[in-house]
């Protein structure tokens, strides 16, 4: 074993009953390795980092670790004493560490300024679920751990905390491994990329580089094994020609090519088994509503308990727009879609809907699902179909179509996983055709195949749609324009992530710059920033040409494109008058398109405009 590895696994097998999770898996993590680890949901990401913490044994395989290599082990589900303060927590993590007291007292000192915590005081069964990931975090940092593995770290984090954490990491020497469905965290703070996954060969796929590098190598070798396998087809049906000639034709062959031909077909079998891996069917549903305006905000204000969440909020939603919402918890989010979907009044202002306006939610918290019901009744309650599309599909294709296997069917709800409830959530939103979709954190527990599939359906949605979202690359992919809200009433607009990013960085609203202890990260200080970048509101009237205007543009230039076709025509080549009237109109086309692209630079301006 070459000495810079530090943790290992050696052909390692993991089984539950008749279920195998994977087979003859080895993984090795050196020094200063910094992996993302990914797979389908059931792939074994979790039942991996538990046999390389010693939480579980492998069926078969073995383990290795380094001599005095400390590992630190950060859980889906971090659990701690309720009664606890976090001081308390983060002490008796050290209790048996052997550390003196003044030690023991920096150390502490220093994970309570990693976590940023407002109050060490405060008791553990008060925390928020992300102040909860934040103090399991630190406290695997406490004990200055030489590989650091991390099981979702990111669930449960406001965008802050995601950023604090990538900060954290990247400012890391040492070794760690993370599993993650946050593809931009990946991209940001990985430089090794790891997908268990049954569609390869060995069970698994391995790159150099970050996530977006990791893409490019999967799409290379994914596309090596398809033309593979169509090489084996072509051979295995020479093969199958060569058997069927007949007994008298196969008994002048050696025994050796019938032997040779079974195992080319048992190949191909096994090729075509996990080229068919199963992925969720997405698409949802639109009402066909030709309505260029489906809901339009003016001026709208709310507060709760004196304390202003909106203030002044003009906006207007129409069809193929995508707005995204950014914004720390607490800061509005959820208020603002209620306040859209009519559930919520405003205090002052108006929110003007389309007649009977379709919109179909997906919220965060999944109160409309009944956890007694079984699955059967929650996916059609009126019997064994479901009305998708006018077309009647029966339950068990239904079921299939989102991964459900048909022994889960008579399961209750509660008994599903969040990944399982999700998917739930979204094949009961299809059967709904919607004009505006309206999702609060509909990524949360979904594996990273599932929202490709998910940004597809919404990318190809004709409708409106609002979206909050803490995973910032389906945000960045699918919105059109995103509105960041601060929690003190105001907004400002952006026309992508990378802008809001920009303009985060400008102000020090969520920078975060490495300490010198050597494995941490400090909070910045936010009041002693840049004066804060807010954009500058369009007025109703303008608010309303920016949406329209990138349709005129298309318009116009699809008029230039017919005048330049025109010009081009034989039969008017010798008609000098035709002639000179056509290239009028192409100039009169052009002039029109270029004011057009300064007016839109204008409104563009005015809405990223510092003041």
């Amino acid at each position: 074993m070459a000495p810079n590895i530090l943790l290992s696994c050696e052909s390692i097998s993991k089984s539950y009953g008749v279920r195998a999770l994977f087979s003859d898996l080895s993984l090795a993590l050196s020094e200063g390795d910094h992996v993302g680890l990914i797979g389908p949901n059931g792939s074994g990401k979790s039942t991996l980092l538990k046999i390389l913490t010693e939480l579980e044994s492998p069926d078969e395989g073995t383990r290795t670790l380094r001599r005095h290599t400390r590992v630190g082990y950060v859980p889906q589900e971090p659990v701690f004493p309720p009664e606890h303060s976090i001081e308390e927590v983060l002490h008796n993590t050290l209790t048996d560490d052997g550390l003196d007291p003044h030690e023991q007292g920096g150390r502490i000192a220093r994970a309570l300024s990693i976590g940023t915590f407002p109050n060490p005081e405060q008791a553990v069964s008060t925390l928020s679920g992300g102040w909860r990931k934040r103090l399991a975090i630190t406290q695997a940092l406490l004990l200055e751990p030489d590989v650091l593995l991390m099981d979702e770290p990111t669930n449960h984090l406001d965008l802050d905390g995601i950023l604090w954490l990538e900060h954290l990491l990247k400012n890391r020497t040492k070794a760690f491994l993370v599993i993650s469905h946050d593809r931009r965290f990946l991209e940001s703070v990985t430089s090794r990329m790891v997908e268990l996954n049954r569609c390869y060969p060995e069970g698994r796929f391995e790159a150099r580089g970050c996530y977006s590098d990791f893409l490019e190598q999967r799409d290379a070798a994914l596309q090596a094994q398809a033309d593979y396998q169509a090489s084996l087809a072509n051979r295995v049906r020479r093969e199958v020609e060569w058997l069927r000639r007949g007994p008298k034709a196969r008994s002048t062959k050696a025994k050796g090519r019938i032997q040779s031909a079974g195992n080319l077909i048992d190949e191909l079998n096994q090729a075509e088994a996990r080229a068919a891996q199963s992925t969720i069917g997405i698409d949802f549903s639109a009402s066909g509503r030709k309505s260029k305006q489906l809901v339009v905000a003016e001026h709208v204000t709310k507060s709760f308990n004196d304390t202003p969440v909106l203030t002044n909020l003009d906006l207007l939603l129409g069809p193929g727009q995508r707005l995204g919402l950014l914004g720390p918890n607490g800061s509005g989010k959820t208020t603002l879609l209620r306040l859209l979907a009519g559930t919520l009044d405003p205090d002052s202002g108006t929110i003007t809907r389309a007649d009977a306006l379709r919109i179909v939610s997906f919220e965060q918290h999944r109160e409309s699902l009944d956890q007694t019901a079984t699955l059967r009744r929650a996916l059609a309650p009126t019997g064994d179909a479901v009305v998708y599309q006018d077309r009647s599909i029966h339950l068990a294709s239904w079921a299939k179509r989102f991964l459900f296997r048909p022994e889960q069917l008579d399961l209750p709800v509660s008994r599903l996983s969040g990944g399982e409830q999700a998917r739930l959530l979204i094949a009961r939103l299809m059967l709904q055709p919607a004009d505006l979709l309206i999702l609060d954190e509909p990524t949360n527990d979904l594996d990273i195949p599932t929202l490709e599939v998910l940004e597809d359906s919404l990318l190809e949605f004709p409708g409106a749609l609002v979206l909050v979202t803490h995973d910032r690359w389906l945000l960045d992919r699918v919105s059109t324009m995103l509105l960041a809200l601060d929690g003190t009433g105001r907004v400002d607009w952006f026309a992508d992530y990378a802008q809001w990013e920009s303009a985060q960085e400008r102000t020090g609203g969520s920078a975060r710059e490495p300490n010198n202890n050597g494995f941490s990260a400090t909070h910045a200080d936010k009041a002693s920033g840049d004066p804060v970048r807010k954009g500058k509101k369009l007025s109703y009237r303008e608010q309303k040409e920016w949406g329209t205007i990138e349709d005129t543009i298309l318009k116009a230039e699809e008029r230039v494109a017919a005048c330049e076709a025109a010009m081009h025509d034989p039969a008017i080549m010798s008609d000098a008058a035709e002639l000179q009237a056509r290239s009028h109109a192409l100039s009169a086309a052009q002039v029109e398109v270029e004011k057009l692209y300064a007016r839109w630079t204008e409104l563009e301006e005015k809405r990223t405009q510092t003041v």
